[in-house]
């Protein structure tokens, strides 16, 4: 994996952005924001599965060899959240502009980053890749998980999107995660209100173009620059 960085970011610049990604529930929000936006970029794969991400390459952009990372010309940025954030104040859009909106967004981002992403990860890791059965702390897991599917979907009772009526980068965040439900094990049977959401982002034209591109990488040769 060779990776090459220009030498200086400008704000103004037009240097292609580069994502390192794979097929996972955090990689394909950055994809599904740069589709929404109407940004170019360079998707490149990491294959987690061949223990790309922990190549000295890789870890020269990100020492905790996790995916994404977004490369927008010398300045190279991870965490899915912090990037969507990133890219949406670059843009003034998919983010609002008055204090409270902006707030309740950040709060999602907050929930999913220290509620939901741990618990569909947490459980998918104990019901998948335990190295040995662990019911109790599969249970804890999937128990938790289950319980934020529910408070979502009370949440989006009275209103289409996660703050309001609006798509924003909070949709995108949660997005991630549900769109690999089946990897903890879960369902939106009983959720019809979160269902209705689901389907309504996963319709959108940029979310099935970056969806697929994402998709993709499972067969695309190792990153290179």
């Amino acid at each position: 994996m060779v990776i090459t960085l220009s030498n200086e970011h400008d704000p103004m610049e037009t240097n292609m952005i580069e994502v390192y990604a794979f097929a996972t529930p955090n990689s394909v929000k950055v994809p599904i924001a740069l589709a929404e936006l109407g940004i170019p970029y360079d998707l490149k794969a990491v294959n987690v599965r061949k223990g790309e991400q922990k190549e000295a390459a890789f870890l020269s952009l990100n020492p905790n060899a996790k995916v994404p990372v977004l490369v927008d010309g010398s300045f190279v940025l991870t965490e899915s959240a912090a990037i969507l954030v990133y890219l949406a104040e670059k843009t003034g859009r998919l983010l609002p502009s008055d204090g409270e909106g902006r707030a309740r967004v950040f709060e999602q981002l907050f929930f999913h980053a220290s509620a939901l992403s741990p618990a569909f990860g947490n459980a998918g890791f104990f019901k998948r890749s335990s190295p040995e059965p662990q019911p109790i702390a599969e249970a804890r897991f999937t128990s938790e998980a289950e319980r934020i599917l529910d408070l979502l979907d009370a949440k989006l009772v009275d209103q289409a999107f996660m703050v309001g009526d609006t798509f924003t980068i909070a949709d995108i965040a949660h997005f991630g995660w549900l769109w690999r439900r089946q990897f903890p094990g879960l369902t939106l049977d009983d959720c019809p209100n979160l269902s209705r959401w689901y389907e309504t982002v996963a319709e959108r034209p940029a979310v099935q173009r970056a969806i697929a591109r994402v998709e993709a990488l499972v067969e695309a040769p190792a990153a290179a620059g």
